[in-house]
Formats: structure tokens, C-alpha cells, sequence
């Protein structure tokens, strides 16, 4: 029995020992400490470990789009015998759209901030809002009488929801910018990094809110004003001050590890708007492979097939020499111009108007070949890389109201080329590119396209002829216009007779037909080009967001 006694207390021992190892076990395992060192990270300059996984959240306005592989390019219907669209395999990174086109009404809210933020009566200012305004004479013809929706189709509110258009590649990137200021702007305020009502709090030129001005040096935001710009504790918790009242360090502001600060609003690049244009996803019965899918809806036509609302269209679009809409109360598409958005059925993705209604611009500068021999993933020719300028006191140099760059278009129209609040940019040089296998120029629009030697004009020789001929691959008019002693624009027009193109680095892809195209047009993988700088009255636009993370929203990691 004594025996017996000694091995039950030895083993009650034990287990008192073994809980009170799984117990300090359990204690030294935080779910706060690093997996690579054992440090408690919540501490360590802001980056919790409770951010770690935290999914992104789609922007106001945006739809999910999961990416995957699709033919890109032309493939039904090539009546017209193109070679702009030969169809290549790419593969594009799930990212998030706009739901619908920009529309007037969001535009307008752009263009009352502006007129709010600087006023067009200040000097400094006065070529701000007028560069941003739409070009509302883009509605007018020599033989049609269309002075109604040059008065009214931009601001009369029977207009706000139809897509805004008259707005050139240019102005519609500079929306995205503003864009992605103000949607960051009230996501810090609503997680406690901003103070409540500081984005509508004396908002003016001096003291803005800039995305990129606020990650690189956040006390600076609001022109430094500490009362609007706020620090939280790495765990999500307000700031605190100690009993003699100092607020303790661990205190930070906002960071890209922080979770919260989305990506920018910006246009889709090519692939990624034809990709979630054909939407593939939802037609298992065609073969996505060999992208046989002419519209973004299923079949071959451009009427409902559906019992419930048979024989109607599906987009707005013209259906004939001199018919815009079809026979009033029949036949109808229901709009002669554009539509108000969400008048048809959306596309598998939830996307609306992505055939008809307005064609949209997309951020790829136009060539005739798409390169996937160079580059089949989330392809994209346009890419310009800067870096932020450092003053010489060695600090990020902000734009103010005495520096904003203008640039006069070739049409004549003046554009701000920055805003104040910005962190002024300038092209990558050689300490980024030096030995770089990726990239080795901040300009590569032309990588890859046959400049010189693909030229009918370009001598292989050293011939005198050669060396004077006109060796650019793209012979496009060369516009100029400069300003005289007396400040006066002077315009100077390309009559030209030797100019064989109009592609040149500043023509824009755009995608989709739009209410004045006929049916040919609706298929995604139509592509056309324009001028950045020029605007029309069927062309639009709709923003993109970048994915960050996983692939897909809803599918489950597999189990260790």
C-alpha cells in the first residue's frame, strides 16, 4: 500500500509539472510574437502581429474581379481583316473595378472640390478647375442640332447617373488620383488615424490630404496640424498619455502595415479591362481557352434570349444607318445618346456597360502588337517610374501652391500637372537601374516596339540619306504650341505631307463600343486608340484597384 501511495503522489507531481510547463508554453507562444524571432511585434514600430493576414477591403464603387488566364485579342467577326488584336495568351492578378462608368454626378463632386480647394479666381489657381472640366462642346455637329446636351447632359440632375464623357485620357488619371486621396482620407478617419470631420475641416491649398505625402511623413499632413492628425497604439487601441501626461511612443501613425490604406484608384490596364469585360467565369459551355465568346453576355446576339424579358437588348448601341434606339415603344434599347448606368443586365462579374453605352479608356499607350513574348502576365505598355524629389535640406520637397507645374495640351487646353500636397516626382535614374536586369530606363513606352530598325526608312548603312531620313517608327503629326514674349499662345499645326501614322507615345487604347458604334464594336476584344489629350462624346471611363494578398476572396487555405 505503500508503495502504491509513492507512485500516486510521484504521478500527481508529474501531472502538476506537466500543466504547469503547457501553461508557460502556452504563455511564451503568443499569438503576438514573431514567428522569426520570438519578439513580442506588437510593440516593434507599429507592425502588430494582429495585422498579419488582414485582408483588403474593396474601395467604394469597386467589384471584385478574381484574375486568371484568358485569350486576349480578336478571334470572331474580323470583317475588317485587323492585325491590332491577334489573339495571345495572358494571365491578369485578380484586382477590383468600378462597378458602373464614372458617372456626372460623381465627376461633378471632383469638380466642386476643386472649385472649393482653389478658387479659379486666384492666380496661382485659375487653370486648375478649367483643365479638369469636361469638354462639353465635344456634343455639337456641323448638321445636327445637339445644343440641349451641351447646355445640360453635364450638370441637369436628370443627367447624374448617365456616364460622364467629354473627359480626355489625362483628366480621367487625374481623377483617379483625387479619387484615391479622398477615399484614404475617410478611411483614416474612420479608424481613428484622422479626427472626426478633419477631411471637411478648413480644407484648402495650404493644408491637404495626399496618400503618398502622408505614408512617406505623416506630421506634415494638413499642413502639421497635430490637433487633425492622429496617432493610434500598435494594437488598435487610441492613443494614451501617461500620468504626467505625455503620450507614450508605441503610439503611431498609420502605415502600409497597418492594413488600412488602400491601394490607388486608377485606369485598368488593357488586359485587365478586356479579361473582366468577356468574363469568362460564368460561360463553362465555350471554350475560355480559345476565347470564343463574342459579347459580354452569353450567345451570339445582342437580344435577351431569357423567357422572362425575351427579345430585348442587351446594350446600347446603334443598330443601323440613322437608328440610335430602334422603333419607340417596340424594338427598343432605350436611349438614343448614353444611358443611365445599370440599365442592362450586368455581366457575370457584376460588371455593368462593360459593351455599349460609352467606350471607356484604358491606362495602355496604343500599338498595333501585343508583346507577350516579352511579358504574358498582367501585361502592360506604358510604364513610367519615378521616384519622390528630395529637396537639398535632404527632405521630401511638397508641392505648394508656388510651384504647381501646368502643361499646355496640343489642343491648347492648360493642365495642372500636379497638386499641392503632392510629393513631387522625378524619373528613376541610374541608382535604380544600374546592373538591373528588369528595367534599365525610367521611360519604357518604347520597349520593344520596333523603333529605327523596323522603320521603312531606317538605313542600315552610314549613308548620307540615311542619316537625314526619318528613322522614328511612328511618323505621327508633330503639333506644337508655345508662348510668345507677351504670354500669348502660339499654335503651330503639322501639315506634314511626309506623316504615314497617327500613333505616336501619347495615343491612348480604348475599349468597348459605345451608343454611336454598331454591334462590331461590342466584342472586348476590339481595339481602337486616340489622342490622351483629346475628348469625345462617346468615350468614358470606369477605375480599377489592384488586389492585394490572395487570389480569391472566399476559397479556404488547405489544412497543414
Amino acid at each position: 500500500m505503500k508503495v502504491n501511495k509513492i507512485v500516486v503522489l510521484q504521478l500527481m507531481m508529474s501531472m502538476v509539472l506537466m500543466l504547469g510547463t503547457a501553461s508557460c508554453s502556452k504563455k511564451s507562444s503568443s499569438s503576438h510574437a514573431s514567428r522569426a524571432t520570438g519578439w513580442d511585434v506588437d510593440s516593434q514600430n507599429g507592425t502588430s502581429a494582429r495585422n498579419a493576414g488582414k485582408k483588403q477591403q474593396a474601395g467604394p464603387g469597386l467589384v471584385f474581379v478574381e484574375g486568371g488566364t484568358f485569350t486576349m485579342g480578336k478571334v470572331q467577326d474580323d470583317v475588317m481583316h485587323d492585325w491590332n488584336n491577334t489573339p495571345t495568351q495572358q494571365h491578369v492578378q485578380s484586382f477590383y473595378m468600378d462597378e458602373t462608368e464614372v458617372t456626372n454626378g460623381m465627376y461633378l463632386e471632383y469638380l466642386e472640390w476643386l472649385k472649393k480647394v482653389f478658387p479659379p479666381t486666384e492666380e496661382n489657381y485659375k487653370n486648375i478647375y478649367e483643365g479638369a472640366s469636361p469638354d462639353t462642346l465635344v456634343w455639337r455637329n456641323r448638321l445636327g442640332y445637339n445644343e440641349t446636351m451641351t447646355n445640360n447632359y453635364l450638370r441637369h440632375p436628370s443627367y447624374a447617373n448617365y456616364p460622364v464623357v467629354g473627359v480626355n485620357w489625362i483628366q480621367a488619371v487625374e481623377f483617379s488620383k483625387w479619387r484615391t486621396d479622398r477615399v484614404n482620407e475617410a478611411v483614416l478617419e474612420k479608424n481613428g488615424y484622422l479626427k472626426k470631420g478633419a477631411k471637411t475641416t478648413d480644407v484648402s491649398a495650404e493644408s491637404l490630404f495626399n496618400t503618398e505625402a502622408y505614408v512617406a511623413s505623416p506630421s506634415t499632413t494638413y499642413g502639421g496640424n497635430e490637433e487633425l492628425v492622429l496617432k493610434k497604439n500598435p494594437n488598435g487601441k487610441r492613443p494614451k498619455a501617461n500620468k504626467d501626461g505625455v503620450v507614450e511612443e508605441k503610439n503611431v501613425y498609420a502605415q502600409r502595415s497597418s492594413g488600412v490604406i488602400l491601394p490607388e484608384y486608377r485606369l485598368p490596364t488593357e488586359a485587365e479591362w478586356e479579361y473582366a469585360a468577356a468574363a469568362d467565369v460564368g460561360q463553362r459551355e465555350y471554350n475560355i481557352y480559345k476565347g470564343q465568346k463574342k459579347y459580354p453576355w452569353s450567345g451570339d446576339y445582342t437580344r435577351s434570349a431569357k423567357r422572362k424579358n425575351k427579345g430585348d437588348q442587351l446594350a446600347n448601341f446603334k443598330q443601323g444607318n440613322g437608328d440610335y434606339g430602334g422603333i419607340a415603344g417596340w424594338s427598343d434599347d432605350g436611349a438614343d445618346i448614353t444611358n443611365a448606368v445599370k440599365s442592362y443586365a450586368p455581366n457575370d462579374f457584376g460588371l455593368y456597360d462593360m459593351a455599349g453605352n460609352v467606350a471607356e479608356w484604358v491606362a495602355d499607350v496604343y500599338r498595333p502588337i501585343i508583346d507577350n513574348e516579352a511579358n504574358d502576365f498582367n501585361y502592360y505598355r506604358g510604364n513610367q517610374y519615378a521616384k519622390n524629389k528630395i529637396g537639398k535640406d535632404g527632405k521630401l520637397e511638397i508641392i505648394t501652391k508656388e510651384n504647381i507645374k501646368y502643361d499646355t495640351l496640343s489642343n491648347g487646353k492648360v493642365v495642372a500637372r500636379n497638386l499641392p500636397g503632392e510629393i513631387a516626382q522625378v524619373p528613376v535614374d541610374e541608382n535604380e537601374t544600374y546592373l538591373r536586369t528588369n528595367f534599365s530606363t525610367s521611360d519604357n513606352i518604347n520597349y520593344r516596339d520596333g523603333d529605327k530598325q523596323s522603320s521603312k526608312y531606317f538605313d542600315f548603312g552610314d549613308s548620307e540619306a540615311g542619316a537625314k531620313a526619318d528613322q522614328n517608327m511612328y511618323n505621327s503629326p508633330k503639333h506644337n504650341i508655345t508662348t510668345d514674349s507677351l504670354g500669348k499662345m502660339v499654335r503651330k499645326y503639322d501639315n506634314s505631307s511626309k506623316r504615314t501614322t497617327l500613333i505616336d507615345d501619347k495615343v491612348r487604347v480604348y475599349k468597348g463600343g459605345s451608343w454611336r458604334d454598331r454591334a462590331y464594336w461590342l466584342d472586348p476584344a476590339q481595339r481602337r486608340y486616340f489622342p490622351q489629350d483629346m475628348a469625345t462624346d462617346y468615350i468614358g471611363f470606369r477605375c480599377a484597384m489592384s488586389r492585394v494578398g490572395s487570389k480569391a476572396e472566399r476559397r479556404k487555405s488547405p489544412r497543414n
